[in-house]
């Protein structure tokens, strides 16, 4: 298997962290940095977690950055009700990890330039609001040519969890979302996107979770301690790896089912704020006469997963 070069960009709370801790440890993905925003907590916390999650993962010298401290227009809005106030379900811990000199947006240029100049793509999975990457190809849009596609995990072709409309990470910064959505489509950079119709379908159990914590290895401690956690806040017997899925699908895409569709965020400041409109309207006679006329980003949109196959990959992985 040759590796797949990708960078993630991530708001380290518990289910980024099982992604972390997978993309460190599947041979098939080649963990080139990670740049972290605001989200489920602050961006200095993100940036802490983050970087002691990939010493319990054994990672090596994987560059880290500090991205964006807020979202474009609003103020922050945490997640600490799923998270826990540390964001890492109190699990966090001081790492020596050094971060990188550079800023999120400027360590993604560099490290997406150098791999344009060696011939190189590298995929994009955003696990968080999508501030940095907004940024990122409004500034550079010169990048698109080192971008594989853009794999991210937000949105929703259903129902919402932030609001009854809107998942959280495209609720967080629908601006950036709508931006970045927008940008992508104009460079012609693929876009999939792992929403709330698939997030919560892989799940793992309090049994397996135990399994994990009882190993010796701090990886599997920790992963299983994030997934009793998780069961703990929601009263469950299961609880999903979430973010995960996405790295999952870097490595084995045929366990997800996706249909391509245009997308577009709602920026309006009522009750849909920050909901993914994907439109499945077949007859283009719709479109004509649709009023707004949008020219939205045609996103593969994932819809199906096979559930117990990302399951049984992540927990053979984080097992190794």
């Amino acid at each position: 298997m040759i590796p797949v070069p990708v960078i993630m960009d991530v708001d380290t709370g518990i289910d980024d962290a099982m992604s972390l801790l997978f993309a460190v440890r599947h041979p098939g993905i080649d963990l080139r940095a990670v740049t972290c925003v605001v989200g489920n907590t602050g961006v200095d916390q993100v940036a802490a977690n983050t970087r002691y999650v990939l010493d319990a993962a054994g990672a090596g010298d994987i560059p880290v950055a500090r991205g964006s401290a807020r979202p474009m227009l609003v103020p922050p809005a945490d997640a600490s009700h799923v998270h826990g106030p540390d964001g890492l379900g109190g699990f966090s811990r001081p790492s020596d990890r050094r971060m990188s000199p550079f800023s999120a947006v400027e360590l993604l240029r560099r490290e997406l330039m150098a791999a344009v100049g060696t011939g190189e793509k590298i995929t994009l999975v955003p696990s968080a609001p999508l501030t940095n990457i907004a940024l990122l190809l409004r500034t550079h849009p010169e990048v698109a040519a080192g971008i594989e596609r853009i794999l991210f995990m937000g949105g929703s072709a259903s129902v919402g969890n932030a609001t009854a409309a809107a998942e959280f990470n495209v609720w967080h910064d629908p601006e950036a979302a709508a931006v970045a959505l927008t940008a992508a489509g104009e460079l012609d950079i693929p876009v999939t996107m792992y929403g709330l119709d698939v997030f919560n379908d892989v799940v793992i159990s309090r049994a397996e979770a135990a399994r994990l914590r009882g190993a010796l290895d701090p990886g599997a401690q920790l992963a299983g301690s994030l997934i009793e956690f998780s069961c703990n806040t929601f009263g469950t017997d299961e609880a999903t790896i979430g973010d995960a899925g996405t790295t999952c699908a870097v490595v084995d895409p045929d366990g997800l089912t996706t249909r391509r569709f245009p997308v577009q965020v709602e920026l309006g400041n009522g009750l849909a704020r920050g909901q993914t409109l994907v439109d499945r309207r077949t007859w283009i006679g719709d479109h004509k006469a649709d009023p707004h006329q949008a020219r939205p980003t045609m996103v593969d949109v994932a819809l199906g997963v096979d559930a117990r196959r990302y399951a049984d990959l992540w927990l053979q992985t984080i097992r190794g």
